[in-house]
């Protein structure tokens, strides 16, 4: 029976389930198929990553990929990680490819790094190979941070100078501190505030310019890497220069300060002498004008003496003589007297 002879014979259904059947293959096929290459890589690596557990690894939205390249490089290392240690890991949010060349680079340096310890390091968020890196090479870190946009870090002398300092601090990673330990921020600002302390505690700016290195063991001795993820093996100044005279323009500010507030209290006091000058004017005007209602009344003193018989003409008349009389040794003796004590006329 030849091949077109069967295929006459099969019914409609059959040519159904066939096409059903080359569906599903193709399908398989597009899904599955480029975990094949992977299959043979790891087969070849000796990895010992089957079909079934990249197949699992694809249901369980795992990128294969990783975890194969994970898996091959920690068993060509000599490390005994497990595929499920490699998934979890990934599926936890972190880089088990990351963990792995870390483990890598700690296990040729002779760095106890175990792999619990390094998935937490790389879950909190720390690159762990940086770190491990740091770890056998340090680094040097600017103090300040040129990218904050500062240069120099500026303390004053007791004399009053500024003096502009500019350090450097060789740093190595401590891996059982990664967690929980500061960073790098942290290791500046200390460093930043020993170098003020130090500058501020000398007496004159000339003292820190003849030994910078003073700067740097006053800092060495603070700990200033406790609780933090580094050990600081050196702290070097880079630069040091000499600033403004701090003091001198403090005084001076002082001085105007000073001055403007003596200003101010000397014209409020004129303001009051000024006021109460004036109240006195007043005052002054107020009594004239009741000696002038006092005089007012005398003619009217006169007329009431005389109606009731109490004045007389010729006591009148005297009055009148003695005011005329008074009023002539006023004029008399209004004049003034020359220099040589004779009368001006």
């Amino acid at each position: 029976m030849t091949a077109a002879t069967l295929l006459a014979e099969l019914s409609p259904m059959a040519y159904v389930v066939v096409g059903l059947l080359i569906l599903m293959f193709l399908v398989f096929l597009g899904l599955f198929g480029p975990l094949f290459g992977l299959w043979l890589q790891a087969i070849a690596a000796h990895a010992g990553v089957g079909m079934f557990e990249l197949i699992g690894m694809r249901l369980r939205k795992v990128y294969p990929a990783t975890i194969v390249i994970a898996r091959i490089q920690s068993v060509r290392a000599g490390l005994d990680l497990a595929t499920e240690q490699l998934e979890s890991h990934l599926l936890a949010g972190g880089s088990p490819t990351n963990v792995v060349r870390a483990l890598i680079a700690a296990n040729r340096a002779n760095i106890d790094l175990s792999w619990k310890v390094a998935t937490a390091i790389d879950l909190a968020g720390r690159n762990i190979l940086e770190a491990v890196q740091t770890s056998v090479n340090p680094k040097v870190i600017d103090c300040p941070n040129p990218e904050s946009g500062k240069m120099t870090i500026d303390a004053v002398a007791k004399d009053g100078i500024q003096v502009k300092a500019k350090g450097r601090v060789t740093v190595r990673a401590n891996i059982n501190r990664l967690v929980g330990g500061a960073g790098e921020e942290t290791i500046i600002a200390r460093v930043g505030e020993g170098i003020v302390t130090t500058i501020g505690s000398a007496e004159t700016y000339k003292e820190v310019l003849e030994n910078p290195d003073q700067i740097s063991k006053r800092v060495l001795e603070k700990g200033l890497d406790a609780g933090t993820a580094f050990e600081i093996l050196s702290i070097d100044i880079a630069d040091v220069d000499v600033g403004e005279n701090i003091g001198a323009k403090l005084q001076a500010d002082q001085a105007e300060a000073d001055k403007r507030r003596f200003q101010a209290e000397a014209e409020k006091r004129r303001a009051m002498a000024m006021a109460r000058e004036q109240e006195m004017a007043a005052l002054v005007r107020e009594n004239r004008a009741k000696v002038v209602l006092a005089e007012a009344e005398i003619p009217l003193a006169i007329a009431e003496a005389f109606r009731s018989g109490r004045l007389g003409v010729m006591d009148y008349y005297r009055l009148r003589n003695i005011q005329a009389d008074t009023k002539m040794r006023d004029s008399i003796g209004g004049q003034e007297a020359s220099p040589g004590g004779e009368q001006k006329k």
